[in-house]
């Protein structure tokens, strides 16, 4: 067989594929060859060793690339135009969501890997001993500079879904049956209390209903006096019941105080009454309250709330202030605007309130401020200096002042500190599955702004023999105020 003899003019091999067979006498297209391997590796990882490497590990990398980008394809398709399916999906369906998110986090950090192996594999295509001047430094150092940019970003990610997945298991893992909304509202117990040292039991500091509408998102959140006296409780508690009570609670309605416990009629002293003063620590009373997420002293606290405002409250979020300070500073810090000077501290035990410059540790000033962790914590606790109502509508203001710097920015710059103050700081028997509607509706709250109703003589609600049908009244028509008729024109 005769070999055909090369035509003239055709150019050698060693010039058509100069990726994968570069003349290494020529130091500038050694030079040219080095950036295009470093930005293939960049812009489609697998593509230099497919030109001019292995092919095999070429053809894996640039798979897993292409799939990587139909993956984030269909996560930005189903976040514009499908969000509700994106949100059952990830946060929303239990067991599943915490598959879901173990293998986005497995993903991410086997591409972040990958990528390192086709990294050092493209600094030895690009033959750095024959590449001429100031490239044969430049090259590998902007080759590993945006590999840790990169890489450290998809590095991110894979701890934001893991401690996304981790905080969800942790603050959900537990919660009470699923429900509907409830004539069109879904009502949230919110309470707030301090487990710091120094505390005899966890009587709740803040007691207030949050109503989110179910349709527009519309929030109203009503404060309850942490004082308030002789309550009703809802018709169908446990509560009613003196039999189930016991004789150390029979005569609550009537105001009993038990010195010995150290309870009185006030709300905030169920605690004591259901839990601290019982053997069995309210178990007989609300049997199924642990194993739903909650506890004896908050379905009581539920069931009061229920009878005072007369609405349905399935649902409650307790706040522990021990760890609130990390999720304020883990937000960047919160903006109020101080209307008085206020103390931070409390006189010691015993020595009463009135020499303000003896045991204050410090003061917060008036005016407009952002807060830290810390003094955010002491304007929600101070209470020497002024009343129990104005106490209560400076944790309203902070609970308003937390929401709006929920802004997507701070999540997403701040996610696992936040997600780790908030998992400390959150207890809750919100159901798993309810959350893809309820960031829907936080999405929506976040334009409208916020109605808030305190039970306090300034709404015309007094101390002493309370009119709980004038409340309820001022809540019903708050939630489903009424719609004017058109006049008919003539």
């Amino acid at each position: 067989m005769t070999l055909a003899p090369p035509r003239i003019g055709a150019r050698p091999l060693i010039e058509t594929r100069p990726l994968r067979h570069p003349d290494p006498a020529d130091g500038g297209a050694m030079t040219k060859r080095a950036w295009w391997l470093v930005v293939l590796n960049v812009l489609l990882p697998g593509s230099a060793q497919v030109l001019a490497g292995n092919r095999r590990l070429g053809r894996f990398g640039l798979g897993a690339t292409l799939f990587s980008w139909l993956l984030i394809v269909v996560g930005v398709g189903l976040a514009l135009f499908a969000r509700p399916v994106l949100l059952w999906l990830t946060v929303g369906a239990g067991w599943f969501s915490a598959v879901v998110l173990t293998l986005i986090q497995a993903l991410l950090i086997g591409y972040v890997i990958l990528w390192i192996v086709l990294t050092i594999d493209t600094l030895r295509l690009v033959r750095l001993v024959k590449v001429p001047g100031l490239s044969r430094f430049a090259t590998p150092l902007v080759a590993l500079l945006l590999l840790g940019l990169i890489g450290s970003g998809v590095g991110y990610a894979a701890s934001v879904v893991g401690t996304a997945r981790d905080a969800i298991g942790v603050v959900f893992g537990n919660s009470g049956p699923s429900l509907p909304a409830s004539d069109g509202y879904y009502n949230i117990l919110l309470l707030g209390a301090d487990s710091g040292e120094g505390r005899d039991s966890m009587r709740f500091d803040s007691i207030s209903v949050v109503s989110v509408n179910a349709t527009t998102g519309a929030v109203t959140i009503t404060g309850i006096p942490r004082d308030m006296a002789y309550f009703p409780f809802a018709e169908d508690s446990p509560m009613r019941n003196p039999d189930l009570v016991g004789y150390d609670y029979r005569n609550f309605f009537e105001g009993h105080d038990d010195s010995t416990c150290g309870w009185g009629p006030g709300i905030n002293q169920l605690t004591n009454a259901v839990q601290v003063c019982r053997k069995d620590e309210g178990a007989s009373i609300y049997p199924d309250a642990i194993a739903h997420g909650s506890n004896p002293e908050v379905e009581a606290t539920k069931d009061a709330a229920e009878g005072i405002l007369g609405i349905d409250i399935p649902y409650y979020v307790f706040l522990d202030m021990k760890g609130f300070a990390n999720l304020v500073d883990a937000l960047g810090g919160v903006k109020i605007t101080v209307k008085e000077r206020l103390p931070k501290g409390g006189p010691p035990p015993g020595s009463g309130a009135h020499d303000v410059d003896s045991w204050a540790i410090g003061w917060i000033e008036p005016g407009e401020q952002t807060m830290d962790g810390e003094t955010a914590q002491w304007y929600a606790r101070s209470r020497y200096t002024t009343s129990d109502f104005d106490r209560m509508r400076r944790q309203r203001e902070l609970q308003e002042a937390i929401l709006a710097q929920f802004t997507p920015q701070a999540v997403i710059t701040r996610f696992n500190e936040v997600a780790t103050a908030g998992t400390a700081l959150v207890h809750t028997d919100l159901p798993q599955d309810k959350l893809p509607e309820f960031f829907d509706l936080m999405t929506k709250a976040k334009e409208q702004q916020v109605t808030t109703i305190e039970l306090t003589p300034d709404y015309g609600v007094t101390e002493k023999d309370t009119d709980y049908a004038a409340i309820r009244q001022l809540i019903q028509t708050t939630l489903h105020p009424p719609t004017e008729t058109p006049t008919p024109t003539p």
